[in-house]
């Protein structure tokens, strides 16, 4: 993995000076130029749109309570927004990125500094774009690093390596998703998957060759995995060799040994490999998992890893892939994650709820007079598609704009169904931008369930701004009598992304201490599209700790 030089400026020694309490963490200093670039290890040579021309881009390095500032300069075509996946913004809610929700978009030739703490966040996350299907192109890997003198919780890896798993399309993303949402029919599915910006042998391509992991026998190395794809869950294995989970979402697990990494697009998994078989070169596969009937990218990525001593052009010790439907996989790995739930790392699960939420996923079919076939797909929850606002929800909230958002997101489905029955409820949805009001310090239980509507399937969920904890999960329709006795409140497992099972339910709970406008969508790309997002407003709390800051004065404008 390629990653920027650090630059420590002058301004390190002001913020000493001002905060004495804060003389151990430093400021990092990025440049983030947003280009176009010819890209040849992708059976390609169509320029692409990349961060400092790089792909997948620059990886941000920093430690805990460290504050990063980015200047991202757009030099390209398109509007565009970074997001900090996985940051938690606390008091930083105007540098969170999603384009209409915290900001307006940087325009071409303008630039916009972003500037946030990692306060009390350890490990790997992701930044990406955060502007229509931008995102294919434009990511790269945060690792955030402890404090200085604080160990891992579990013996210190020889080395570390990133490894970030993407789609390629071989046309351009954005073209593909404005012919979708001009016709009404669902985006072509990508071409490839990628390791580390290398989607190994394709069909009908000569490649290059694929991502090479070098090892030495003896050590033990830190994966840092990361799913920066739009619409594909993935399986990650390497041949001959187990993987022990020690980390997902930058939050300590429990330590459980694997020897498939089930991982949804947005999630983070560390686990440790111990080089531990023979000299030789093993594969390592990332491979679609897919449990429903709709169409999706059914490539298999290949990559190797090859051992310190490994003669030229030797025999590959191969795996086996899962199935693409390996749901038993997938439910034994999510299963497997618990919170490391220590004296220094608790899992702080809230035991009482202020707001008890109940959202169904769902896609749906509306008319459109200019598609194909007089309809269009859609998707919602609580039968609401979100419609994106022309100035940012934020802007709107902070500077008391009317009418552009309500505050009557419905906590329930407006008419209850057998959700993943064979429903006859209405597919067409309705359209808004509605919002959903928490107090300052609000606990918050949502239940994400499932529907058999149109297309079922597996919908990783992202929450912008908070860390939850995944209490529960099953198949078929909730029972509010009965599952909420099943729920893990002890120690489950803390994310900022969940797979929501296909035909079945997730609940979550979280603490609203971090005033501003949050984003709660699927992280389906296509599903974005639809509408399937609604966002959370925060109110302030008592005192500047817990109220909204003014917006910096560089934010730019619609």
């Amino acid at each position: 993995m390629e990653s920027c030089r650090l630059h420590l400026r002058a301004m390190l020694l002001l913020v000493a000076f001002l905060y004495p309490a804060f003389v151990q963490s430093l400021v990092r200093h990025y440049k983030f130029s947003v280009v176009f670039k010819n890209t040849t290890k992708l059976c390609s040579s169509k320029p692409t749109i990349t961060v400092n021309g790089k792909f997948p881009g620059p990886t941000l390095y920093a430690r805990e309570d460290d504050t990063v500032i980015v200047r991202v300069i757009n030099h390209v075509n398109h509007n565009l927004t970074i997001h900090w996946h996985g940051v938690k913004q606390l008091g930083t809610v105007w540098a969170d990125g999603p384009a209409y929700i915290t900001q307006c978009p940087i325009q071409p030739g303008q630039n916009f500094i972003y500037n946030f703490t990692f306060t009390g966040q350890r490990g790997t996350l992701l930044w990406h774009a955060h502007t229509s299907w931008l995102r294919a192109t434009l990511h790269g890997a945060i690792v955030i690093l402890p404090k200085r003198g604080t160990p891992y919780p579990f013996p210190t890896p020889d080395e570390e390596k990133t490894v970030i798993l993407a789609e390629w399309w071989k046309s351009d993303v954005e073209a593909v998703v404005n012919q979708s949402v001009q016709s009404g029919l669902p985006p072509n599915v990508s071409d490839a998957h990628t390791i580390n910006g290398h989607a190994g042998p394709v069909p009908g391509c000569s490649s290059p060759g694929g991502y090479t992991l070098h090892v030495e026998s003896g050590k033990t190395y830190l994966l840092r995995i990361i799913n920066a794809a739009l619409n594909d869950d993935l399986f990650f294995k390497i041949a001959g060799h187990n993987l022990t989970v020690v980390e997902v979402d930058a939050s300590y697990t429990k330590p459980f040994q694997t020897d498939t990494i089930f991982i949804s697009p947005g999630q983070t998994t560390n686990a440790i490999l111990t080089a531990n078989q023979g000299i030789g070169k093993y594969l390592i596969a990332a491979s679609p998992f897919m449990d429903a009937p709709v169409g999706f990218d059914n490539l298999t990525s290949i990559a190797s890893l090859r051992y310190k001593g490994t003669p030229a052009n030797p025999k590959a010790f191969l795996t086996s892939i899962p199935p693409q439907n390996a749901t038993p996989v997938t439910n034994t790995f999510m299963n497997a994650l618990r919170s490391l739930n220590s004296k220094q790392y608790p899992a702080n699960v809230p035991l009482t709820i202020d707001h008890s939420l109940f959202f169904t996923i769902a896609v749906g079919v509306n008319p459109c007079a200019t598609c194909v076939n007089g309809s269009k797909l859609v998707a919602a929850f609580n039968n609401v598609s979100f419609v994106m606002p022309t100035i940012a929800l934020l802007q709107a909230y902070y500077y008391n704009k009317k009418g552009v958002y309500t505050l009557d997101f419905p906590a329930n489905p407006p008419i209850p169904f057998n959700y993943t029955g064979n429903s006859t409820a209405n597919m067409q949805t309705t359209n808004g931008t509605r919002l959903y009001r928490l107090g300052y310090n609000s606990t918050v239980q949502i239940v994400l369930q499932g529907t058999a509507i149109i297309a079922p399937e597996s919908h990783p969920t992202h929450l912008h701004g908070f860390n939850f904890f995944v209490v529960g999960k099953g198949i078929g329709n909730f029972d509010p009598k009965k599952d909420p006795k099943t729920f893990n409140l002890v120690d489950p497992i803390e994310r900022n992304t969940i797979s929501v099972p296909t035909g079945g339910w997730t609940a979550i709970r979280f603490r609203a201490d971090n005033p501003g406008i949050w984003f709660l969508h699927c992280h389906l790309e296509v599903h974005t599209t639809w509408g399937l997002k609604m966002a959370f407003l925060v109110e302030n709390g008592k005192g500047p700790n817990e109220t909204l800051r003014p917006p910096p004065a560089d934010l730019p404008t619609c």
